[in-house]
């Protein structure tokens, strides 16, 4: 950086530079001290000067600021840019960010719509069913509208029973399975086959993990899932389709291991 006893003809202090592109001596302060835009030369008392070098990066940085690009990338990569073809690339990916912010956005704004539909279906204000299904919209799980059928006692085992995460997962299990129960069906595969039996297991396996064993939860979800009012759409055809397969998998494969678990809890 340049010393000047005084403040030579082309060079502009802080203050003026401040005035004349409509920002805070503040501003500049900060871009000076993290390296941003540094000034070209100092008074030997110690002024910062600035050129219309300078100038040209500081419009360069309120512009890329405008359009969205954080201090660090204008600090490490645009100021720097030397071609118009580098700046292009940079504005192309700078575009794909701004595109995905869009997305975001546009997911948040039908998040809200979405519950806002709920609320105005449900019979009774319920905050504690609302953060519910706010997760659930957050997590994507296009299965959120389950949770607004559930009564708060099963709410409150599933809340004990399961984090965001494990919530996720069991719904992604639960629909591979029924997915790939479906295609048993179209192969041709027969429920008291081994595969059948397989599959049975695998199924009845992840039931017991989901319910930790407690069968009235397990009664609960499949009253809701065969109730009018209860889960429908997709999900419920995929269910209904499913189920002609697991009900005589599973019968067999309960007489198989010589135990039902349905006729013990009855008794």
């Amino acid at each position: 950086m340049e010393k000047h006893r005084a403040i030579p003809k082309g060079y502009m202090t802080v203050g003026e530079v401040a005035k004349k592109m409509n920002t805070t001596v503040r501003t500049l302060q900060y871009y000076d001290k993290e390296g941003i835009l540094t000034p070209s030369a100092e008074s030997d008392g110690g002024r910062r000067l600035y050129t219309d070098k300078d100038i040209i990066k500081l419009h360069q940085i309120q512009s890329m600021k405008y359009l969205g690009f954080s201090l660090d990338d204008i600090k490490n990569r645009l100021i720097f840019l030397d071609t118009p073809a580098e700046v292009a690339a940079i504005l192309t990916e700078h575009a794909a960010t701004v595109r995905e912010k869009i997305e975001s956005l546009s997911e948040a704004l039908q998040a809200i719509e979405t519950l806002k539909e709920e609320v105005l279906q449900m019979q009774s204000v319920d905050f504690r069913k609302y953060a519910d299904i706010i997760v659930n919209l957050q997590m994507k799980n296009e299965y959120y509208w389950f949770v607004k059928h559930l009564d708060n006692e099963t709410m409150d085992i599933l809340r004990n029973r399961f984090n965001k995460d494990e919530a996720v997962e069991m719904i992604a299990a639960v629909s591979f399975l029924l997915d790939r129960t479906i295609q048993f069906q179209k192969d041709g595969i027969q429920p008291e086959s081994k595969e059948g039996q397989d599959l049975a297991k695998i199924f009845w396996d992840k039931v017991t993990e989901i319910t930790n064993g407690d069968f009235s939860l397990l009664f609960r979800l499949a009253e809701l899932a065969e109730s009018e009012s209860g889960v429908g759409g997709e999900w419920k055809n995929k269910q209904k389709i499913a189920n002609s397969f697991l009900e005589p998998a599973l019968k067999a494969y309960f007489t198989n291991i010589g135990y039902n678990p349905f006729e013990e809890a009855e008794q």
